[in-house]
């Protein structure tokens, strides 16, 4: 992964910790902005990818589990490297279901926390690749009629013409001209390649259409 291009976040109210923290970071080429507050952090409008977050569990006023949380709850997926000096087994619990990458225990050597980064790093590239597919399969969702869009979760399931007919009350004909059509608008030929696109993919806020 090209360093220069990957952009690492580092909040933790240790001052000690920000400066040499950040300064070994940047020193293994990476973009390094550092915050002693969660709000200030939380503040930010948007951020470059891919990044990572490295965040002390336990800080003043907002900790670690709670800052996971406002970014989940924001939407913002930034893969996370949870470090602290002290904390219960329920919150590391909490922190790796709620999908951080790592848990360090400080002190901690500075090459098990780049070999995190790098694995966090990893995962925000995936993950904008993934939404950035998503996007671009949700334009095409939005291109289908009401009618379409009806027949789109049962065309999902591999139901044949027949099946679809009985269950929409149309005509199995019709039925076919619809499938037809979802397949065209969703730039597909068949539809194991539509079973293939939309692997994972959930319709958000569709778009009604004629």
């Amino acid at each position: 992964m090209n360093n220069a291009m990957s952009h690492v976040y580092l909040l933790d109210d240790n001052d000690d910790i920000r400066l040499h923290l950040g300064d070994a970071l940047r020193q293994h080429g990476w973009a390094v902005s550092v915050f002693a507050q969660a709000k200030d952090f939380l503040s930010l409008p948007h951020w470059p990818y891919p990044a990572a977050l490295v965040l002390d569990m336990r800080m003043p006023e907002m900790n670690g589990l709670a800052v996971q949380r406002s970014l989940q709850q924001q939407g913002r997926n930034m893969p996370i490297i949870f470090i602290s000096g002290e904390s219960q087994s329920q919150e590391i619990i909490d922190a790796m279901k709620g999908g951080a990458v790592e848990f360090l225990w400080k002190p901690f050597e500075l090459d098990v926390l780049l070999e995190a980064i790098q694995k966090a790093l990893a995962l925000d590239t995936r993950q904008q690749v993934q939404q950035h597919k998503w996007a671009q399969v949700q334009t095409l969702y939005n291109s289908l009629s009401s009618r379409e869009k009806e027949l789109f979760p049962l065309l999902l399931q591999g139901l044949g013409n027949k099946d679809i007919a009985e269950q929409t009350g149309v005509l199995a004909d019709t039925a076919k001209k619809h499938r037809a059509s979802v397949l065209s608008k969703m730039q597909v030929d068949n539809l194991a390649s539509l079973l293939q696109l939309c692997q994972g993919f959930k319709p958000h806020n569709p778009a009604r259409s004629s």
